[in-house]
């Protein structure tokens, strides 16, 4: 937890510069209200903006409970909450689009810089021993290397748990492919827990592995998985007709598409508070880092704000890098 306990020097430190420069910057700043994700990386988000918002621009900053549809609409009519870190823009492109047509929204810049990457994975382990393994055409020649632990004489691709879009994209490229004729099962997993098992079970056995993931998350920061070249483009008009769509009877074979993860903004609040808006726009990191920290919270069953102090003090040289320099200073002493 970042520590709120100072000692008697630093407490009465702290009194003496509330006097000075603080006051000033929480007039300018003001009220800030950010949304609280119900998902990990977004959580983590968060914690990382009200800390350098708070210590670092003197903001007045108040997390508040979000999720994707309920943040935007709300963002939408009521221009609250101020800043929505993580938007994962393919499940809301038209309804923020015509929102900052209209005014009402703001977009901020790309939290993730690598994009939300979804696909299929086999593990590092796997390629390693058998180096032509990164192409999906490499992977469906070997059955035997991903064997069904019901059926050993067929291969398994475990999919996404049923009633998540995902698998229903992975049903439809496992058609599409004629992943079943090349000797393979498609695996219902059941539940996250049944999916993120499958891997953590393969990986401590050093047995093959192969289905869908995405990242950023805990489990790709733990194990060290490759994601597989499909071999084709993507295609956006096969992607919308059919690949995304559920009970398609002719999929083609795609390629996963890139989901664009924007920080989203109230359309007055760059007016209100310039210079923390400037800090989100400038505010992206790589799913390398988002990976790792997802993994240490869940390996120490830490929260959003655990999280963010430990990505404040081992990534000093990138946060740095979008706060002047005077702010970086703040935010360093308040650690």
């Amino acid at each position: 937890m970042i520590r709120r306990a100072l000692s008697v020097t630093g407490i009465i430190f702290g009194l003496m510069a509330a006097w000075v420069s603080p006051v000033a910057n929480a007039a300018e700043c003001g009220r800030v209200t950010i949304a609280d994700m119900n998902w990990a990386s977004a959580e983590l988000a968060a914690y990382v903006d009200k800390f350098i918002l708070e210590n670092g621009y003197g903001c007045k900053v108040e997390l508040v409970p979000g999720d994707t549809m309920p943040t935007t609409v709300s963002m939408t009519e009521k221009a609250e909450p101020d800043i929505a870190p993580e938007i994962w823009m393919n499940s809301v492109r038209q309804v923020v689009n015509k929102s900052v047509k209209e005014g009402r929204l703001k977009i901020a810049g790309e939290i993730l810089n690598d994009g939300g990457e979804e696909g299929w994975w086999v593990p590092k382990y796997m390629v390693d021993k058998h180096p032509e393994l990164t192409t999906l055409e490499a992977v469906l020649k070997r059955p035997d290397l991903f064997p069904n632990p019901e059926n050993k004489k067929r291969g398994a691709v475990y999919n996404c748990p049923s009633g998540w879009n995902c698998e229903i994209i992975t049903s439809n490229l496992y058609k599409a492919f004629d992943v079943e004729k090349a000797g393979f099962d498609l695996i219902d997993t059941g539940s996250a827990a049944g999916l993120d098992g499958s891997i953590a079970k393969a990986y401590n056995r050093k047995e093959g592995w192969f289905g869908y993931y995405w990242a950023p998350t805990a489990i790709l920061g733990k194990y060290d998985m490759v994601k597989l070249d499909m071999g084709v483009p993507h295609s956006s008009k096969e992607w919308d007709r059919c690949t995304g769509q559920g009970n398609c009877a002719d999929p083609k074979k795609n390629d996963w598409t890139k989901s664009i993860v924007m920080t989203v903004t109230s359309g007055d609040f760059a007016k209100k508070s310039p210079e923390a808006f400037e800090y989100v726009s400038k505010r992206s990191w790589p799913n390398t880092v988002v990976n790792e920290l997802l993994a240490y919270m869940d390996k120490n069953q830490a929260g959003g704000e655990e999280g963010a102090e430990k990505f404040l003090k081992s990534h000093e040289a990138l946060w740095t890098k979008w706060v002047p320099a005077d702010v970086a200073k703040k935010v360093k002493a308040a650690l």
